[in-house]
């Protein structure tokens, strides 16, 4: 079991870097909102009937309730904020480059509610990631348009502030109990925070086509059930600042993805981002060596 653990911080970077890649075949049919709290009801679903077959054990009220709190914040105001600021105009590329505060926030939100001593190591890795990831994606920002308003940018900043306070909502309450059954009401709250969002801003229309419907089916099994359910179990069992430096690897990843789907442009410099990226993980997720 150990040993196949070794592997899960590998493949939630690669799942959770094909969540842009969908998202992309999906925003062209579909309003954000309106998509997302589809998806996320699908994934409680799913995750209600996984309960029911692999016989978990059910959530206390308590545990039901923070897990909740945590899905509102890790799903509903994190994926919520960034696709509504994408949606308005906010350049993706800028977008991303607010997102990799993630890291940085979740290591300063981690030493003083769970008490993670960080070390001048582990920020030095903190800043060498956020470097690699801002060389990745500076092709990528383009000319600043209309679409960067204060809503955009104060949405942009919210979702990485759910994203940074859900994690340590979840590992400091919700960590305890069954996490299929934690990972259901994690969904449940990101639900009721998207069909609001839904019901408020759009108009819920949609096309169903194959690219649609091809973007349910991968961000609901693979981004919202396999991604999800790594990022719990590493949660979990790990430190929340090393967890965290590993969002910096995605725009890497999803730039190599991207390049190999769409053929969009991979440079020598992008390349050196990645490399830079990479040692700023290794720099933070190193164990200390033994006496």
């Amino acid at each position: 079991m150990h040993s196949i653990k070794r592997f899960i911080p590998a493949s939630f970077v690669v799942l959770w870097a094909t969540g842009f890649i969908g998202a992309r075949y999906a925003m062209a049919w579909a309003e954000p909102f309106t998509f997302l709290a589809i998806r996320f009801v699908l994934a409680a679903i799913l995750f209600a009937g996984l309960t029911l077959l692999l016989g978990s054990r059910r959530a206390s009220r308590e545990q039901a309730l923070h897990a909740t709190v945590a899905g509102v914040l890790m799903h509903g105001v994190y994926l919520g904020g960034v696709f509504w600021a994408i949606h308005r105009g906010m350049p993706a590329g800028l977008s991303a480059l607010i997102v990799g505060l993630q890291p940085l926030i979740t290591a300063v939100l981690a030493g003083k509610f769970l008490g993670e001593a960080i070390l001048p190591r582990h920020w030095a890795g903190l800043a060498v990631g956020l470097l690699g990831v801002v060389i990745v994606l500076w092709p990528k920002l383009g000319m600043i348009g209309g679409g960067v308003t204060a809503a955009t940018l104060t949405a942009s900043l919210v979702s990485v502030l759910g994203m940074a306070a859900g994690t340590i909502w979840q590992k400091r309450f919700a960590s305890g109990g069954d996490l299929v059954s934690a990972t259901m009401w994690q969904y449940v709250g990101g639900s009721v925070v998207t069909i609001l969002g839904s019901l408020a801003f759009e108009t819920r229309a949609m096309t169903v086509n194959g690219e649609l419907i091809f973007a349910f089916a991968w961000l609901v099994l693979v981004l919202s059930v396999g991604a999800i359910f790594l990022l719990m179990v590493m949660i979990r069992d790990g430190e929340m600042s090393k967890v965290a430096s590993l969002f910096y690897l995605v725009p890497a990843v999803t730039a190599v993805i991207a390049w190999a789907l769409f053929g969009e442009q991979l440079n020598l410099l992008q390349i050196g981002g990645m490399a830079i990226a990479t040692l700023g993980v290794g720099l933070a997720t190193a164990r200390p060596a033994k006496a």
